[in-house]
């Protein structure tokens, strides 16, 4: 199983979209999970996770990111009209992509 983890300010507004994400993935039958963490927790759950998506509003710390990551996993920001638009088929299609 694939595991996606999810990361914005205070987790909020990303959880709305990991339901979204949740009930996508369900209805693909893809084997993925996918869940939600504040920014302040993220950090300590790295290793957990297959891929980490950034919230547009946190993009400008993917570079942090990517150092822990030392290229375990892809670290992405999610598309700001994705994430306005809770495209969660969208957003989907480009983990699956990148995650191959």
């Amino acid at each position: 199983m694939k595991k996606i983890m999810l990361c914005c300010n205070a987790g909020m507004s990303t959880s709305l979209l990991v339901q979204k994400m949740q009930a996508e993935v369900a209805n693909r039958g893809l084997d993925i999970e996918v869940e939600a963490r504040p920014m302040n927790e993220a950090h300590d759950h790295l290793g957990e996770c297959d891929m980490l998506l950034l919230g547009p509003q946190i993009g400008y710390t993917k570079g942090d990111f990517e150092k822990e990551a030392t290229g375990r996993f892809p670290v992405e920001v999610i598309n700001m009209v994705d994430y306005g638009r809770m495209n969660a088929a969208g957003i989907i299609d480009h983990c699956v992509s990148v995650m191959g």
